[in-house]
């Protein structure tokens, strides 16, 4: 039985994750252009959307990561965008997906799209698991969403609170007492 926080109320569950991610693959298998496709995931909040997103997508395709930092240990952004680790594989000229774990003020998707783009890929997109469209405070393109959600602080499913909570198999939010 999965750890379940007593500060943890579940938004999303399991069952609405897996079968949301089945949803996406198809649409990304039929719209992202043909020919291999590369997928990356930003860690490390992404990375369990990411490798269940990947088993699911029927098509010939490669997986990097990279690691991006706007948050620490906060709960907000501090609004400075930084790669940790960058990609191991060349991108130009290939298919490109991103895959995220949440879009919220949109700083960190734009600057990301910034860099990728630079590099001269044959398409860019992007997947997120969560949008957070209320705390926009840039317009960035989503190309798929899973979900869209309130303004709430939400774990689980690979996301963090100060490191805490990525194992929780569903999303949650965390309660004020915090």
């Amino acid at each position: 039985m999965p750890h379940n926080p007593n500060n943890v109320s579940p938004l999303i569950n399991a069952d609405e994750i897996a079968q949301r991610i089945d949803e996406l693959a198809v649409e990304i298998a039929s719209l992202v252009p043909a020919g291999p496709l590369t997928v990356v995931g930003v860690l490390k909040g992404a990375f369990i959307f990411t490798a269940d997103l990947v088993r699911r997508i029927d098509r010939e395709l490669q997986c990097d990561f990279l690691t991006l930092r706007s948050y620490g240990d906060s709960t907000e952004t501090s609004g400075v965008v930084e790669v940790t680790a960058d990609l191991s594989l060349p991108i130009a000229g290939r298919h490109v997906l991103v895959v995220e774990d949440i879009v919220d003020t949109g700083l960190t998707l734009r600057y990301l799209r910034e860099i990728l783009e630079a590099r001269r890929p044959a398409s860019l997109q992007v997947c997120s698991l969560l949008d957070k469209p209320s705390r926009r405070r840039v317009d960035v393109a989503v190309d798929f969403v899973g979900f869209s959600i309130p303004d709430h602080f939400v774990v689980g499913y690979g996301l963090d609170a100060a490191q805490m909570y990525r194992n929780l198999p569903y999303i949650g939010v965390v309660s004020a007492t915090h």
